[in-house]
């Protein structure tokens, strides 16, 4: 093998290495620069990350740079993709994840190829898989195993479904991240984000953070949502039901532990 070819073959090599290492460089190879909060997201390691992030701003494309990154370099890994409806789950397989891969195919750089596509899945060559599912209980707990579950749009998925779930990263250990725009104050999604303490690692992100959306337009949404919408769709705020009659901050502030139990447990009543 002459010097040349040995170079050529070296850095061919290095590249290999450092996309199967760096999920940013893999993100960087598709022609896709990463916001800096994106680049914390796929760097991360930690098990557990909520994305709450305004309408635009890629959490999408970040949540499919990672599943696809996961699946191709690193074997028989099982990876699903969960969303609130049939065709939200089409939506983020086809025009993100299988984008994505199309991408590198059309370029020569899959390290791994494809042994089965439908159109919710993708199976490749090392039997990892991608699976996108809509929020549909019944359909989800035949999974087992799961090494990374993504849960798009996630203050709009069922409780039932979150807590079904749940338990498929018990023996895998895998990860978990949610990611979604805000829907009021209750839910999983909410719950998590405000009080699920350092389990999670958060990342918040508003559209006045995001260069690709400009002032001028955020400026005709606020008066075409009014100031409730446009505070949840592009200011992250977790805005309280219209049809609520008491806010939750205020029956918070109607609980109180200080008040004594009507009867005793004897069954006397306390004066």
């Amino acid at each position: 093998m002459s010097s040349q070819t040995t170079n050529v073959f070296n850095k061919a090599l290095f590249k290999d290495l450092s996309l199967a290492i760096n999920p940013v460089k893999f993100a960087q190879s598709l022609g896709i620069e990463p916001d800096s909060w994106q680049r914390s997201v796929l760097l991360s390691t930690s098990n557990r990350i909520i994305m709450l992030c305004c309408r635009q701003s890629g959490k999408s494309l970040t949540a499919a740079l990672l599943a696809l990154w996961t699946a191709l370099y690193n074997d028989n890994q099982l990876i699903l993709l969960l969303s609130p409806s049939l065709r939200q789950s089409g939506e983020l397989f086809r025009s993100k994840v299988l984008e994505l891969y199309k991408t590198l195919q059309d370029n020569n750089t899959l390290p791994v190829i494809a042994t089965s596509q439908t159109a919710l899945s993708l199976s490749l060559s090392n039997g990892s898989r991608i699976v996108s599912l809509p929020d549909s209980e019944g359909t989800i707990r035949g999974y087992s195993g799961v090494n990374l579950l993504i849960a798009d749009e996630a203050a709009r998925i069922s409780e039932g479904l979150y807590l079904a779930v749940r338990p498929m990263l018990a023996v895998s250990q895998g990860r978990l991240i949610l990611l979604s725009t805000p829907a009021g104050r209750r839910g999983f999604f909410w719950s998590a984000y405000t009080q699920g303490g350092e389990t999670w690692e958060r990342y918040n992100v508003k559209a006045t953070e995001c260069q690709r959306i400009s002032p001028q337009f955020l400026a005709e949404e606020r008066i075409a949502l009014g100031e409730r919408f446009f505070a949840q769709e592009y200011e992250c705020s977790f805005e309280e039901n219209e049809a609520s009659y008491f806010s939750y901050d205020e029956i918070q502030g109607a609980v109180s532990e200080d008040f004594k139990p009507l009867f005793a447990l004897d069954g006397s009543l306390n004066v």
